[in-house]
């Protein structure tokens, strides 16, 4: 168990890739970094460490050391502001703060870590998107990390954890950190947040288990070996709902159903399901629901007597499994008139055309909704080929057999995807702010490189870009004007241009760019004759190019 884990040496035991690293050499460094922070008089320490094995080094020396922790989402500037009067330390990997490595002092003696004075504060926010803190005690975590060896240890055997997650988050901590140290296993240092990364990590162990998100998973297509794959012990999905086609097509593609975990940083993990709508509680989980049939939550995660309430409503059958149907916390009221926002994403979603779907009220004039729904590949191609107004009207007429005419979206935002956060969620206030935004101007910049004197730009083309509004109402086609724009607007941006346009010339337009395109642009700057050469092209097809001259502002 974690309490334990300072107590002996064990050479022997790798518990880390890439590097590798001994239970022995990860313990003498956290007694290590237990003195120097005692040394320096910490009373609170913020850490936020990419690599897993530093971070627990840092955490467990903390304890030992009898210092508070705080786990931080982030390093953003406001962060930092809001969390600076509890902190004396930032342990990070960023310049100015303190590193890891600069932490050395002749360590202090092996010993039992107190499950109840060693504290964890996490970072979390609710549905309003407001950081608050959780903390918990090292007991409360040691209950989790004891029910998941209980439930799936014999499984995972000797399977090495790779995670797509970040581990400053509980999901992460727990599952990538806490569970695999406890239990003797070895996991991979690096958060592995696509794909390709996984499936290299994954061909490197005789044994592996995924420790996944719902964007992950939803991203794993057909491009991947799926035979050396299905190897894997177990797949875990939390942070989110995993939509049904995704679980779906990993159940065809690995023979197994992931296996998605319910729960919060305030509430611990709450219960499981495997390829089926219920969920079932972890043991010692006890579960009951207040008058409005939300969710209240008893558990050995939590604080001795405290009853955790939530705003998920749910409905039990008769062997104690439950169906959650949405969180009360998201009815609106339009006119006096209650709107379960919940229940309208779950009818919009049954729609062949949507694959998610999240809604909001626009606080204008006159309260309204509005919805951003992530299309499926039916989808995208109904919006190709019939245009915007073709797919929102479909959409809208979906839902009338289920709402009333007030509550019909009166703004859509089509995406290719939600902007979910670092902890897999999307705040209602971002909802909101997303759907008053206007729609994209600009394309998605998603890499760029230097080829000689070229530098080339991979382009994602929105979904739901403005200038598709008219140009043209049936096929939406990306104008050749914008085309030209965009060149001069990342030209200025990215090269060193001379300040005055002075014209074009040599245009060609050869192939339609569409929704959702992918495309590569290519600039290349001629000093000496003052012109700007720019090339478009959607994989092997030519789409449009030119030059566009510039001259000194004296000229």
């Amino acid at each position: 168990m974690p309490e334990q884990l300072l107590l002996a040496a064990y050479p022997g035991r790798r518990i880390t890739h890439a590097p590798d690293m001994s239970q022995a050499q990860w313990r003498e460094h956290v007694l290590m970094i237990a003195a120097a922070l005692q040394q320096r008089g910490v009373n609170c320490v913020a850490i936020h460490l990419e690599d897993a094995a530093e971070l627990a080094i840092a955490l467990f020396g903390a304890w030992r050391a009898g210092i508070r922790v705080l786990l931080p989402a982030d390093l953003q500037e406001q962060t930092r502001h809001r969390w600076a009067p509890q902190v004396d330390m930032w342990l990070t990997d960023v310049a100015g703060d303190i590193r890891l490595s600069e932490l050395t002092a002749a360590p202090l003696d092996p010993a039992l870590l107190d499950l109840d004075t060693c504290v964890l504060s996490l970072c979390t926010s609710g549905s309003s998107g407001e950081p608050k803190l959780i903390e918990k005690t090292l007991r409360q975590l040691a209950n989790e990390v004891s029910a998941l060896e209980h439930l799936w240890g014999v499984d995972l055997g000797n399977a090495c954890i790779i995670g797509s997650v970040a581990a400053q988050h509980i999901y992460g901590l727990l599952f990538r950190v806490l569970w695999p140290l406890s239990a003797g296993r070895s996991f991979v240092r690096r958060q592995l947040p696509f794909p390709e990364d996984l499936q290299r990590a994954s061909g490197e162990h005789d044994a592996f288990a995924w420790v996944a998100s719902p964007a992950l998973l939803k991203r794993m297509g057909d491009n991947l070996n799926w035979e050396s794959l299905s190897a894997v012990r177990r797949v875990f999905s939390s942070g989110g709902a995993l939509p049904s086609d995704a679980a779906q097509s990993l159940h065809q593609r690995l023979g197994q159903w992931p296996t998605e975990i319910l729960g919060s940083s305030e509430t611990g993990g709450i219960a499981w399901r495997q390829g089926n709508p219920l969920w079932r509680a972890f043991d010692g989980v006890q579960l009951s629901q207040d008058e409005d049939g939300a969710l209240r939550i008893q558990s050995p995660y939590l604080r001795p007597g405290h009853i955790e309430q939530t705003a998920d409503a749910a409905r039990f059958v008769d062997d104690g499994r439950f169906e959650l149907l949405g969180r009360l916390d998201r009815i609106v009221k339009l006119e006096e008139k209650r709107i379960s926002l919940p229940l309208l994403e779950q009818a919009l979603a049954t729609h062949e055309w949507v694959s998610e779907v999240r809604f909001g009220v626009i606080r204008a004039n006159r309260a309204s909704l509005g919805a951003l729904v992530v299309l499926s590949t039916s989808g995208v191609h109904a919006l190709r080929n019939q245009g915007r107004r073709a797919v929102t009207t479909a959409l809208r007429q979906h839902l009338i057999p289920h709402c009333e005419t007030l509550a019909l979206p009166r703004r859509w935002r089509l995406l290719s995807q939600l902007p979910l956060n670092t902890q897999g969620k999307l705040p209602q206030a971002q909802v909101e702010a997303l759907l008053i935004a206007p729609r994209a101007q600009e394309p998605e910049l998603t890499s760029q490189q230097k080829e000689g004197e070229e530098l080339l730009l991979e382009l994602q083309v929105p979904l739901d870009l403005a200038y598709f509004t008219g140009h043209f109402p049936g096929t939406p086609i990306l104008p050749g004007v914008v085309q030209v724009d965009w060149a001069i607007a990342l030209g200025q941006r990215l090269l060193n241009l001379p300040p005055r346009f002075a014209g074009m010339e040599v245009l060609k337009f050869q192939q339609l760019v569409r929704p959702g395109d992918r495309i590569t642009l290519a600039l290349r700057f001629d000093q000496a004759r003052g012109k700007l050469y720019f090339a478009y092209r959607n994989g092997d097809a030519a789409c449009s190019s030119g030059r566009i001259l510039w001259v000194a502002a004296d000229a």
